[in-house]
């Protein structure tokens, strides 16, 4: 892919990457001589060779743009009238910023714009070239232990995903991806992502030892699979189960199966990306505001969140991953020894 026939008005790039998301390579370019947007990602490669999309960030205190040529050109979107008004998506706000896009790029002018890379940007590219490439877009996580195929991690905010994700790596399993997670055939394809990670016994040294750099959200802090782990991790693997996990310790432990009925019901609200990141708008704009096709999308979504279901081991996990006997009977039974 080329860049779009447009012009950023006053524009000097000082650093530019491409992103490895392993289905889909986006390239970053900004006017700032540090960009804290790439810590969010694992395979950060030099500026070279063939990229799928692109986003452009420019800091408006950086330098001075003619605002008004760029505002004539401005999306005319929900999304970008969003952005105008400070919100991003879901919980990111921020200061107002323009949204211009041609083609697969994207450009955005504002300040603090790590702050839409991450949080709209990556969520945004993944569903419409899920939704393009016949993927089904999760939030989840996902590992693979040896000989047991992949584990999909799926909950609500804070009910234990990166822990349980993040101790099974630590104790055997193939980290395969963190946040984001697209299945097509059968097949978790993984997303490299930084893990989010807090200070507590688990990961309190690591902190410390390789001056993590904080994330955008106060208390926490980001590091790559590959320091973690210290495993390349696969790009691909079949799936044996689907994990809900809700930890809490007042209510009786253990893991157990579920119905294929209650994860797909689970996974409408709890993990489907549109759902998930309030895309609908977005996926609508996607298909130039065609119903037909958008509706088609929607279907397309639904049933192969069905299928998916249908087609593996569905369980709720409610475990402290942080028991070292508790963590070798969990990981037993997703492998298929229980």
């Amino acid at each position: 892919m080329q860049s779009a026939d447009y012009e950023c008005p006053e524009t000097q790039v000082r650093i530019s990457a491409i992103i490895d998301l392993n289905v889909v390579r986006v390239r970053i370019a900004t006017n700032l001589e540090e960009f804290p947007a790439f810590n969010y990602f694992a395979d950060v490669l030099p500026d070279e060779g063939a990229f799928d999309y692109e986003v452009i960030c420019m800091d408006v205190d950086r330098d001075k743009f003619d605002l008004e040529k760029a505002a004539d050109r401005v999306d005319r979107t929900f999304r970008a009238k969003r952005f105008a008004a400070g919100y991003y998506l879901v919980h990111y706000f921020g200061d107002p910023a323009l949204l211009i896009t041609r083609g697969r790029t994207f450009y955005v002018y504002g300040t603090a714009l790590e702050r839409t890379v991450w949080p709209y940007f990556i969520k945004h590219i993944l569903t419409m070239h899920a939704a393009d490439n016949g993927y089904l877009h999760l939030k989840a996580g996902a590992f693979v232990q040896p000989g047991g195929g992949a584990s999909l991690v799926v909950g609500r905010n804070g009910g234990g995903k990166t822990v349980l994700l993040t101790q099974a790596c630590l104790h055997g399993a193939d980290f395969l991806t963190n946040t984001h997670a697209l299945v097509r055939d059968g097949y978790a394809y993984g997303i490299p992502s930084s893990l989010r990670i807090r200070r507590d016994a688990s990961f309190g040294d690591l902190i410390d030892r390789y001056d993590l750099p904080p994330h955008m959200e106060s208390g926490d802090y980001l590091a790559s699979p590959h320091l973690l782990f210290g495993r390349n991790a696969p790009a691909a693997a079949p799936i044996r189960n689907l994990v809900l996990v809700d930890y809490n310790p007042e209510r009786a432990q253990g893991i157990e199966e579920i119905s294929a009925d209650v994860a797909e019901a689970f996974l409408d609200q709890f993990s489907l990306a549109v759902t998930m990141y309030g895309l609908k708008d977005d996926l609508f704009a996607h298909y130039d505001y065609d119903v037909h096709r958008f509706a088609a999308a929607l279907r397309d979504t639904k049933d192969k969140a069905r299928r998916l279901t249908r087609s593996v081991r569905c369980l709720r996990a409610n475990v402290d991953m942080l028991d070292g006997s508790v963590r070798e009977s969990v990981l037993r039974t997703l492998a298929g020894g229980e």
